[in-house]
């Protein structure tokens, strides 16, 4: 046996030998296949010690769960169809999920589980770092079986591109261990400031009982990856990444955001050299100098438009109108009530495709959280040749 880093050499394989590639390491290359969700059966989940759902306006009041409404699942799957429809008049591939009967209850030896969640998200679930699709471990119970949605995928992933590498993070147990008792009741009569202080130095409802992170909290930038810790990311779950990329750079980050939940919302990368972020949740003076050391441009995102008034039944914040999806680096797919964010990434040279996707949001996000590369065109670069503090 080699060294493990000598084990994980990442490889590259021409697309004149296998019709099935999977490939991606970043967000920006030319895109070639893709999954995007389905909002069929998703739920507002059982509460749980990781989550509440508290609807009381829109018939589910804390303590309550269920299917979401008929017409709501409805319209979001028209909107996921026309999406997928979309790219695939692009010329890329789409697959989609397999969902299961997310109303069922859930266990294991450890704990029993009112409910699921459901599969629009894949994203949350499933990273491509160049040839491995890896899935994530998942903090939450009602989320614990998600992947089996994507298992017939990858097993035919597995099966047509024999240079996929096939992972899977270790199946966290989820017991009580893993939580702090009665988190939510007490964090959410903290002030700003005492929020904020927790968030920093990431003491939210996650132990470090065992690694625990969403894919969603990490961004890929070739070489480099930036793990959010977040109340569905822990220290560990940061650590067992970095085990994981021995030759990648795997970086924690955090921001001055009172509820970090994924990080393509808040540090969302463009295209080699620009990067997006929320101004309402700066990233540290550390992360910053990295970006601008190694001549990244960091713009500031407008105000949302659309989402200053929430759909019912939407946990996401008003920062879903950054959850954007490049086709290339030239091409961006944006939320068409999001003016704001199209004219200014326009006035950035980017190419806008306006996508009517206001209904999916209560299923789990935005265009970028409903889907997961397989292949884009490329291969791993280092676009971060300078180091900078503790990066």
């Amino acid at each position: 046996m080699g060294s493990p880093a000598a084990e994980r050499t990442f490889t590259t394989v021409s697309t004149t030998e296998h019709l099935t590639r999977v490939n991606s390491w970043n967000g920006w290359d030319p895109l070639r296949h893709t999954i995007v969700g389905r909002a069929t059966g998703t739920v507002v989940q059982a509460p749980e010690a990781a989550v509440r759902r508290d609807f009381p306006e829109d018939g589910f009041p804390l303590g309550t769960y269920g299917p979401m409404p008929e017409e709501m699942t409805a319209e979001a799957n028209e909107q996921l169809d026309n999406f997928a429809e979309m790219l695939r008049r692009r010329g890329i591939r789409v697959d989609r999920p397999t969902p299961l009967d997310f109303t069922q209850q859930v266990h294991t030896p450890d704990w029993t589980h009112d409910s699921m969640f459901g599969c629009m998200p894949p994203r949350d679930v499933l990273i491509t770092v160049g040839t491995e699709i890896l899935e994530a471990t998942m903090s939450y119970r009602s989320r614990w079986f998600e992947y089996l949605c994507y298992r017939p995928l990858l097993q035919s992933l597995f099966e047509d591109d024999p240079a996929m590498r096939w992972e899977a993070a270790p199946k966290p147990r989820l017991t009580d261990a893993s939580y702090h008792e009665d988190f939510w009741d007490y964090y959410n009569t903290l002030s700003t400031e005492d929020q904020l202080d927790r968030v920093a130095r990431h003491d939210l409802v996650l132990t470090e009982e065992e690694p625990l992170f969403d894919a969603a909290d990490i961004a890929r930038f070739g070489k480099d990856l930036f793990v959010q810790l977040s109340l569905v990311t822990n220290r560990k779950g940061h650590d067992w990444l970095q085990r994981h990329f021995p030759d990648l750079r795997v970086h924690a980050v955090t921001s001055t955001n009172t509820h970090p939940l994924h990080l393509d919302s808040t540090w969302v990368p463009l295209r080699p050299g620009l990067v997006l972020h929320c101004g309402e949740r700066l990233a540290d003076d550390e992360l910053m100098k990295y970006f601008h050391l190694n001549d990244w441009e960091v713009v500031e995102a407008v105000q949302p438009v659309s989402w200053e008034h929430l759909p019912r039944l939407s946990f996401c914040s008003p920062w879903l109108a950054a959850n954007m999806f490049n086709i290339d680096q030239n091409t961006i797919c944006v939320e068409e009530k999001e003016v704001r964010i199209a004219e200014q990434l326009s006035s950035l040279g980017f190419e806008i495709v306006p996508v009517p996707f206001r209904a999916v949001g209560p299923f789990g996000g935005g265009l970028h959280c409903s889907t997961v590369d397989i292949e884009r065109e490329g291969g791993m670069e280092d676009y971060f040749p300078r180091r900078s503090g503790r990066f």
